[in-house]
């Protein structure tokens, strides 16, 4: 058994670990235990997690002496919606979930997401843990409590902050998931080093994909999250420093919102907004066009888009991709809030942007 990692995350509502490592599941199925006062745990779970990995999953639990009940939907953003919501909690009240039970989100990001918001409002609140399957979702959704669902107004907009009571991050499920979806995880790793880790960029620069595999890749999810766990630490409802965390993201949602169903998922839509928003930097005269070109050609290397015109679900237009911006919920006064930076690891938060030099410059990108 691999050496498993223990990250702490101390968030002013709760206090948590991320366990991380292969088998980690089956290696803390006494955290399980301890958790589940009625010997029942009830698991929504994500129908391709499933069929990968039922065995494993029913065997862990098995091991703590925890019966599970599990609840089976179809992941994807297409689970986020308000009759999906509606039909979770139906469920859980039909199983008579007592707030001191668990529910445990197993699956993909989305999956997390719908399930945290079902757990943060059932009951007033019940205890959840995640169990992440997918890449992204470890380094990213599982931690930090932020829960919710979409609307046809964007993604994210109706939601509650949330904290797990347990992460485990088993590396052994990403042993089945396609080249893409590690991909897309790795961009949110990316991310982390250049918000405020630029020795973390250099490494994942230096190894390329190879950060992402075995003991590496163990290494990196854990580099993440204990950033991660840092910044929200110091702010759990995203009302300063937290916010730096979505470097990459307000041009990611809009992509995600313009783009045809089911052809752009969220890392890919995130590496992209990276490198706009280092560029954006570049134009702005704040960072130096050899950082942004550093990211670029990193993302580029290891297989991620960096330019609006490698993104899948396009063509994208500016003015529409402009207008998702204005909707997003990070937005104060009407004016649109961004993620940039002054260098690699040097991200700063601006609630200044000037919407028409924002409006040329997403029109040179789309022509690029």
């Amino acid at each position: 058994m691999s050496v498993l990692r223990v990250i702490e995350v101390k968030a002013a509502s709760r206090a948590y670990e991320v366990v991380i490592g292969r088998d980690a599941l089956s290696s803390r199925a006494d955290r399980l235990s301890l958790r589940a006062p009625r010997g029942r745990a009830v698991v929504v779970a994500d129908a391709a997690a499933l069929t990968h990995h039922a065995t494993r999953l029913n065997q862990a639990f098995d091991a703590a002496g925890v019966r599970l009940e599990i609840i089976e939907i179809e992941g994807g953003e297409g689970a986020k919606t308000w009759s999906s919501l509606e039909h979770l909690c139906d469920r859980l009240l039909e199983l008579n979930v007592e707030r001191s039970e668990p529910v445990i989100a197993f699956g993909g990001g989305t999956v997390g997401d719908l399930t945290g918001f079902a757990s943060a409002i059932l009951k007033r609140g019940t205890r959840f843990i995640q169990i992440p399957t997918t890449l992204l979702a470890q380094v990213d959704s599982s931690v930090g409590g932020k829960t919710g669902i979409n609307t046809r107004h964007g993604k994210n907009l109706i939601g509650a902050f949330h904290q797990p009571d347990l992460v485990i991050a088993d590396t052994a499920f990403l042993d089945t998931l396609p080249r893409r979806e590690v991909l897309a995880g790795y961009a949110e790793i990316v991310k982390a080093g250049l918000i405020q880790d630029a020795e973390l960029f250099e490494r994942l620069e230096a190894q390329g994909v190879d950060a992402v595999t075995g003991d590496g890749l163990v290494q990196a999810i854990a580099d993440a999250v204990a950033f991660k766990a840092r910044i929200v630490a110091e702010d759990e409802l995203e009302s300063g420093v937290r916010a730096l965390l979505n470097l990459g993201h307000t041009f990611g949602h809009a992509f995600e919102a313009e783009a045809e169903k089911g052809a752009l998922i969220h890392g890919e839509a995130v590496a992209c907004g990276l490198a706009l928003a280092l560029r954006y930097s570049v134009r702005l005269g704040l960072c130096r066009s050899e950082d942004a070109a550093r990211v670029e050609n990193h993302l580029e290397a290891v297989g991620l888009p960096a330019r609006i015109s490698e993104l899948p679900g396009g063509p994208y237009d500016a003015a529409r991709l402009l207008s998702r911006m204005g909707d997003d919920k990070k937005n104060s006064g009407g004016a649109i809030t961004l993620i940039l930076a002054r260098g690699i690891g040097d991200a700063f938060i601006t609630r200044e942007t000037d919407r028409n030099d924002l409006a040329a410059f997403l029109s040179s990108e789309v022509e690029d």
